[in-house]
């Protein structure tokens, strides 16, 4: 992993600056894997953001802290009950581990000072953060680690603290090239990188790599084949290496594919991609960090949390079309009611030619000029009269039923449209408090069951919010309660309503403050629409635009659900920037 032990000392002598002798402020814990320290102090405030993700462990202060719960977990309110108001005294590491140690002056339960600190280990997916006592017990931890899990190391609350296991390998700070390079000799062959990365600590291999890179001045080397010469510029680099991290002279460095993708990041000048990546060089560490994970850790914990809402969508969605398919598979049987009826008149005008307990019939059928005989079934258990009733019957049940079915065909499709409205108001949510009003809106709708009374949210997100050129607000509703709200609520008779026409979207608004709008305005609100909606992909898309007092709500209809007149149809590219 990039965010190695050398690296990690960097970011540590970043905060370590910045932070010792501020106090805690407030303490989150967003999820499960991720907690949020804020610091305050007279030098400033800072967030430090420590997160044991499997796929992107990190420690380092943020400027974009994820969003927080309504309801703290447990460990973070032990932590707020424990730290707030504590100072951070020391920021440790041992050697180049991937571990840091945070130290605190607090004071306990009696009122008595004591030494506390929240130790945050780097390690993939073993990654922890563990709360420690002055007496170096367990309080607790973000992943507890019992006898089933790990027979080497236990993390329980009450047990010792121990760091994780050393690996068998020369720590740079204590070491010189020529040890690492006897080290490197002794241990076979093999390609350079590999026998740096199990004889150094804290290198990660794309350092490895661009220490192969440097000594073999582009070529691959294999340790068995290497010459004096090549270990010469090896003890070189290795020797600059270290003295610029025993200086903390590292520059905090990311690789960027052509193409913009983030490839990886290191406390050096990366070489090694040629012309094929480019290095963006950052001010600080912590930022580098920042912008290396946010949008990959924002999408992880989207999907996340957005993977049930979408599967009780899909439930929904499946159980509304089997609904509707069996309900028109029963329309379409009862469409031959009519015959039902012929054979109830049949039967009436031919009473004298049947008897009863007979079981069919044969008449002609006197609706059909060409009078065709007509085979009518019977009941023998019942009179002539009686057949004809029970028919009569029949039919009027068949015609009631498809009046029925009819009437429960439109209401399921228009259901079915809701959902998708909501399928689509899930595609474009980008934080976690969408997913939880969306998430709402269904309990609302009776197609979530409401888990306990305490889930409805506090307050409402306001929509999404643009200025035109010419200074007007433009807003966009983020879910379907937030549509209704803005288009209903909102909004003023006189402002402008958009939405992408015949498909699920969201509703947008120009606050027009009682002005004619300028056709640049209407038309980023109408790319704007068409943005927010399912044809965000498609080269052109049509918007429906018209008057808020033109726009209507049908008694019962779902959320976001309305009717409209009087619009007129722009064609536009979808956009979030006015040209």
């Amino acid at each position: 992993m990039a965010l190695d032990g050398a690296f990690l000392k960097y970011v540590a002598a970043e905060m370590e600056e910045k932070l010792v002798g501020l106090r805690v402020e407030k303490i989150f814990q967003p999820n499960r894997d991720e907690i949020v320290i804020a610091f305050r102090g007279a030098s400033g405030s800072y967030k430090v953001l420590t997160s044991a993700r499997a796929n992107s462990p990190r420690v380092n202060i943020t400027d974009y802290p994820p969003e927080n719960p309504q309801t703290p977990p447990m460990l973070c309110m032990l932590l707020r009950k424990r730290l707030t108001g504590a100072r951070l005294t020391a920021i440790r590491q041992h050697g180049l581990e991937r571990a840091l140690r945070f130290v605190f002056d607090a004071v306990d339960e009696l009122g008595d000072k004591a030494e506390l600190s929240l130790a945050v280990e780097i390690m993939g997916k073993y990654s922890n953060v563990i709360f420690i006592d002055e007496n170096e017990n367990i309080i607790d931890a973000l992943k507890r680690v019992d006898i089933s899990m790990s027979s080497q190391r236990l993390v329980l609350p009450g047990m010792k603290y121990r760091l994780p296991p050393p690996q068998n390998k020369l720590d740079p700070l204590e070491s010189t090239p020529e040890e690492i390079i006897s080290r490197i000799k002794a241990s076979g062959a093999s390609p350079l990188n590999k026998a740096l990365l199990s004889t150094v600590q804290g290198f990660s291999p794309i350092v490895c790599r661009e220490l192969e890179y440097l000594t073999g001045r582009g070529a691959a080397l294999d340790t068995a084949a290497m010459s004096d010469e090549h270990y010469g510029r090896l003890a070189f680099f290795l020797k600059r290496t270290f003295a610029e991290i025993n200086d903390g002279k590292g520059a905090a460095c990311m690789v960027q594919s052509v193409d913009g993708r983030l490839i990886d990041f290191s406390f050096m000048n990366i070489l090694q991609y040629g012309t094929g990546a480019k290095t963006l060089r950052f001010d600080s560490f912590s930022a580098l960090l920042d912008s290396f994970y946010l949008e990959r850790d924002k999408a992880e914990r989207m999907r996340v949390k957005g993977h049930d809402l979408l599967k009780q969508l899909s439930n929904i969605t499946d159980r509304l079309t089997r609904k509707i398919n069996t309900q028109k598979i029963e329309l379409a049987n009862s469409e031959d009611r009519e015959e039902l009826r012929i054979s109830g008149d049949l039967i009436q005008a031919n009473l004298y030619r049947i008897k009863k307990g007979e079981t069919e019939v044969v008449l002609e059928n006197f609706y059909d000029e060409s009078l065709p005989k007509l085979k009518i079934k019977l009941d023998p258990a019942l009179t002539p009269g009686q057949n004809a009733q029970k028919y009569y019957k029949d039919y009027r049940r068949a015609k009631n039923a498809g009046q029925y079915l009819a009437l429960e065909i439109e209401k399921a499709q228009q259901e079915l449209k809701y959902i998708d409205s909501v399928f689509d108001s899930l595609s474009r949510a980008e934080t976690e408090r969408e997913l939880a009003e969306i998430k709402q809106e269904l309990v609302e709708g009776g197609y979530i069951k409401r888990i306990r009374a305490r889930q409805k949210l506090k307050g409402t997100l306001a929509p999404l919010e643009f200025v035109s050129k010419s200074g007007l607000k433009i807003y966009v509703g983020r879910n379907n309660i937030q549509n209704d709200r803005l288009t209903l609520k909102t909004a003023k008779n006189y402002d402008l309503w958009f939405h992408a026409k015949d498909i699920p979207g969201a509703h947008t608004v120009i606050s027009t403050c009682g002005e004619t709008p300028d056709d640049e305005t209407i038309l980023y609100a109408a790319q704007l629409a068409a943005y927010h909606s399912r044809a965000r992909e498609s080269g052109k898309a049509p918007v429906d635009f018209t008057l808020i007092k033109y726009v209507s709500k049908p008694q019962g209809a779902k959320p976001g659900m309305v009717i409209y007149k009087n619009q007129k149809t722009l064609f536009v590219k979808p956009s979030l920037t006015q040209d």
